[in-house]
């Protein structure tokens, strides 16, 4: 009977003492980009652009997963007018780098006029907004950090999965990938 206590207190001892190797081994990265790599102009990182809406084509320059999920980097060709909803991400900062055309940017209760040069930092739990305006072409570099559920989000609505779905069903989907709706999308940016 002692040799059973002398067992269990040596495997107790065992199994505390390797907590801390547990705990940290599971916080390793399991992959992370090493040799570099370069997306041509015009080109998808995965050779699959992402397209949201007719005339709204992102492509994606750094994946979610060359960083094991620390960045999402991807650049949005836009020829219609608008943008998404006012939301807010939940764990995600968000940036926008004006390569072409006019946006307008909604962070809080500040609105950003963004030319071609201009960045725009939003930060996660902020809600915000952004709409392209004026005429021809508009192109963002867009960055999310970290990654989130951000690329798969985008993947699944280029790949038709809200497509039949209510608007409740909607908020639902984007609240499982970080993201929730709080307001329309900006629409007063006819006056800009």
């Amino acid at each position: 009977m002692k040799r059973n206590k002398f067992l269990k207190a040596v495997l107790s001892v065992g199994a505390i003492a390797a907590l801390p190797f547990n705990v940290s081994a599971k916080s390793i990265k399991r992959f992370r980009e090493r040799a570099g790599f370069m997306v041509g102009s015009g080109k998808d990182r995965h050779d699959k652009k992402i397209s949201l809406f007719e005339g709204d084509t992102f492509y994606t320059k750094i994946a979610s997963a060359d960083t094991d999920g620390d960045l999402y980097v991807y650049e949005s060709t836009r020829i219609k007018e608008g943008g998404p909803s006012h939301h807010v991400h939940l764990e995600q900062d968000e940036w926008w780098y004006v390569l072409q055309g006019q946006f307008i940017v909604r962070i809080g209760d500040n609105l950003f006029d963004a030319k071609a040069g201009d960045s725009v930092f939003g930060p996660r739990m902020v809600p915000h907004s952004f709409a392209k305006v004026g005429e021809g072409e508009g192109k963002l570099l867009m960055m999310f950090q970290p990654a989130g559920k951000m690329e798969e989000f985008f993947r699944k609505i280029s790949e038709g999965v809200t497509k039949n779905m209510t608007e409740e069903q909607q908020d639902k989907f984007r609240e499982a990938h970080g993201i929730k709706r709080v307001g329309p999308p900006i629409k007063d940016f006819k006056k800009w």
